[in-house]
């Protein structure tokens, strides 16, 4: 049986080999990631993980095809994927001092159109952050691309206090939950 990542993500990538999975090929879903007007977060992550399988799975319908999607909320805000410094900025002051979530909705499509979701929620608690902080992690540049602007894997850990629920959901992948749609669709893993 083969596997199709649907997601042009190197973190998943490297995720995916932490538990021994090496997907066949990568094919990023091309969708409208938008939010609507009063999506909640954790139905906005599962909806475009749905999405995004359901996707490539049209083009792999013999295939298991895997797709995720990571959200970071304020409350009931979702905050961008982070582009520009000024976005940036605007994420850190807004989770300085404050916790968090960090929501990833995993969709395995199988064979014949099922599809099975799976949604992780991690808290996590931001120290207060000084305008020298929010420069430094500016500089650095791995914001980009990340939802919320910080990674956890890199420079934004440092400025963690707390973190309940899983490490590897706010990377972007969760791997215990990932690991048991795998094994449950069939699919070998050591």
């Amino acid at each position: 049986m083969r596997l199709i990542l649907a997601s042009a993500s190197p973190r998943r990538l490297d995720l995916l080999a932490r538990i021994g999975v090496t997907p066949d090929a990568v094919h990023p879903a091309d969708i409208d990631e938008r939010i609507p007007t009063g999506e909640l977060p954790r139905v906005h992550a599962e909806r475009l993980a749905l999405e995004k399988a359901a996707a490539v799975a049209a083009s792999f319908p013999d295939d298991l095809v895997l797709a995720a999607d990571t959200v970071v909320a304020v409350g009931r805000r979702i905050l961008p994927k982070v582009e520009d410094e000024a976005t940036l900025r605007k994420c850190m002051a807004l989770l300085s001092g404050r916790r968090h979530r960090v929501m990833t909705g995993v969709a395995l499509a199988l064979p014949g159109s099922a599809i099975r979701t799976r949604l992780v929620e991690t808290m996590i608690a931001i120290k207060r952050l000084s305008p020298d902080e929010i420069d430094f992690y500016a500089a650095h540049g791995e914001w980009r691309g990340k939802a919320g602007g910080y990674a956890l894997q890199g420079y934004g850990e440092v400025y963690v206090r707390h973190l309940a629920g899983s490490y590897s959901n706010v990377v972007g992948l969760p791997l215990a939950e990932t690991r048991h749609l795998l094994k449950s669709a069939g699919f070998k893993i050591a």
